[in-house]
């Protein structure tokens, strides 16, 4: 397989709106030749027999379950804000939205 040219690493650059200068192209170009050959070489090693996966072993979810629980009552949870309005934090205006 042909390396990748400076011409595709500028294709690429204006695709990504990325502003490289002729040396960054060269030196890009070697950079991606060794990434694209590290792939082809996992692409070669991984059989058919060898199933696609995103993690090298399973994941479980570790989640407790959703249950009621005793807490803080919406008073005790605002005593110490600086500021409270309808049982809510009230903060300061950043978007400009009424």
């Amino acid at each position: 397989m042909p390396g990748i040219t400076r011409e595709e690493v500028a294709h690429l650059a204006r695709l990504s709106r990325l502003e490289l200068q002729a040396e960054e192209l060269d030196h890009f170009a070697e950079q991606l030749d060794v990434i694209i050959g590290a792939v082809a070489r996992v692409s070669e090693v991984a059989g058919q027999d060898v199933p696609p996966t995103s993690h090298p072993l399973p994941l479980t979810n570790v989640m407790r379950a959703d249950e009621v629980r005793p807490s803080l009552t919406p008073e005790q949870a605002l005593s110490g804000a600086p500021a409270a309005e309808e049982q809510r934090f009230r903060v300061p205006q950043i978007l400009g939205e009424d």
